[in-house]
């Protein structure tokens, strides 16, 4: 075989292993709640996941990449500088980021970091064209607006959750029949989700398809033929979620107890407690008796309420009211994983069509044609990644950053398909990491519980990943691309 035979095949190969990754790592952004929360088993979220990350990568990815994953540098400018051999030096680089990127989303997932992808296989494409380009060659500027994601995406999405989940608790669960609340709050709640997730699914999981089609979604005809489609569906989905909950009928009674309600009345009678203690010590005369007698009462009322927070630490009312989301959340987390499929599966694809293209036809294109196959090589290596290892991150998104409930995992998951679709429809177009996105929001819900509720040495450890992870894929692509050009170049095996 001939040193390009085997350059071609171990792209494939390359490719393959970070579709592999991405599958093991990444995919834990759409259904790590779900199994955090119970709304799901970790069999059948694999399942799910396969399916709609498999569909999303090969009925809508994209067939037409940039050459160089999210336009680093100009790829003219190997040839400016290389001549007849840049055709070889752009397949080693692209190999090498391949490599560069698997490795370290393999030993992101053994320690069990959610980390993004695309910073991933940004910054070892980064590496590679410091290092055949020069620092000048690079476009940091861009380098620059991609690393801010890291900051922003989570801020967007935590905030987004914080406020959702605050309004779900007093609209809902603070209330004394939440079951009533939660079928009066749902069916507004699905119109909401149907609008949103019809947003993502348009500009987020179909981006591909516009490109193929060569079509401006944004479009103002095509705009509002979208609003009026996506109210229409979320009318529709309004009435059914009416219909389906008349089956779901509350057993709260006068004299039931809602869990919630029970801690609130406690913490607030012992913020009592303390005001009429100080009332007591400061008072003189009638004022202190008065203050005495009702400060005797108060304690009584607050050990009761102590009592009842001990021994009714659930109910069978929000347990009712936790079943209501499960829906909500899994449907959520299935376009969510849609639209990662769609986008995503260009990491792995991107820089493997690059390679391929240029050792087949021997010149540097700037776009490069996605072949059905290369697809289908991705949409694959997804799946087996996911069901191979993808367990070890969806343990860390669903159980480990904070206890999650199907209430609190729709929040996350809702409050991360917003801010998706926010990234997708600004202007600027705001690159966004849909990793950084899910676990600010997972963050934000546990943050409105109070800075207990989380496991900050997780957080520390998932930020940590986060920091390196375009440094790393820098550094292990420059080392690749090294031993690559040695190999095939520098020794005369390709000419």
């Amino acid at each position: 075989m001939t040193g390009v035979e085997i350059l071609i095949g171990l792209t494939l190969i390359c490719g393959f292993y970070v579709a592999w990754n991405i599958g093991a790592n990444d995919v834990a952004n759409a259904m790590g709640t779900s199994v955090g929360s119970g709304a799901l088993t970790l069999r059948r979220a694999v399942l799910l996941a396969a399916v709609f990350e498999f569909a999303g990568a090969f009925i809508v990815g994209s067939n037409v990449s940039e050459t160089v994953r999210k336009k680093m540098f100009d790829p003219e400018l190997i040839t400016t500088m290389y001549g007849g051999q840049a055709p070889y030096i752009l397949a080693c680089g692209m190999v090498a980021a391949l490599i560069a990127a698997g490795t370290w989303l393999l030993i992101a997932t053994y320690m069990s970091w959610p980390v993004s992808t695309t910073h991933s296989i940004v910054g070892a494409v980064v590496g590679f064209g410091v290092v055949a380009l020069g620092y000048e060659g690079v476009e940091w500027g861009k380098v620059a607006l991609i690393s801010a994601g890291w900051v922003v995406s989570p801020v967007i999405s935590g905030s987004i959750a914080y406020l959702l989940f605050g309004v779900l608790l007093r609209l809902v669960f603070h209330k004394r029949d939440p079951v009533a609340a939660a079928k009066r709050v749902t069916p507004y709640l699905v119109f909401l989700v149907v609008i949103v997730l019809s947003g993502v699914t348009t500009f987020k999981g179909l981006k591909s398809l516009w490109k193929r089609l060569e079509y401006d979604p944004f479009d103002p005809i095509f705009i509002a033929c979208l609003v009026v489609i996506s109210t229409v569906l979320g009318i529709v989905g309004f009435y059914l979620a009416k219909l389906w909950l008349k089956g779901i009928q509350s057993t709260a009674s006068g004299d039931s107890s809602n869990p919630m309600l029970d801690a609130d009345v406690s913490r607030s009678l012992a913020k009592a407690e303390m005001h009429l203690r100080r009332v007591r010590t400061n008072a003189s005369g009638d004022i202190q008796e008065q203050a005495e007698k009702i400060l005797e009462e108060i304690e009584q009322a607050s050990e009761k309420a102590r009592q009842q927070v001990t021994t009714n630490t659930d109910s069978a009312e929000l347990r009712q009211v936790e079943k209501i989301f499960v829906l909500l959340q899994i449907l959520t987390a299935c376009l969510v994983a849609f639209a990662h499929g769609s986008n995503d599966v260009a990491n792995a694809i991107g820089p493997l069509s690059a390679a391929y293209q240029a050792l087949n036809d021997g010149v540097i294109a700037a776009k490069s044609t996605t072949p059905i196959w290369a697809l289908l090589l991705g949409g694959v290596g997804i799946v087996v990644g996911l069901g191979t290892w993808g367990w070890r991150v969806i343990q860390t998104v669903g159980k480990k950053i904070t206890e999650l409930t199907p209430s609190r995992g729709f929040c996350a998951e809702f409050a991360a398909a917003i801010t998706i679709l926010i990234a997708s429809t600004l202007p600027i177009g705001l690159p966004i990491s849909t990793t950084h996105t899910l676990v600010g929001a997972v963050l934000g819900v546990g943050l409105a519980r109070g800075i207990s509720a989380l496991n900050l040495k997780t957080m520390r450890d998932i930020v940590a990943g986060w920091a390196i992870t375009i440094p790393a894929g820098a550094g292990l692509s420059m080392f690749f691309y090294f031993v690559l050009k040695a190999v095939f170049i520098d020794s005369g095996w390709i000419q």
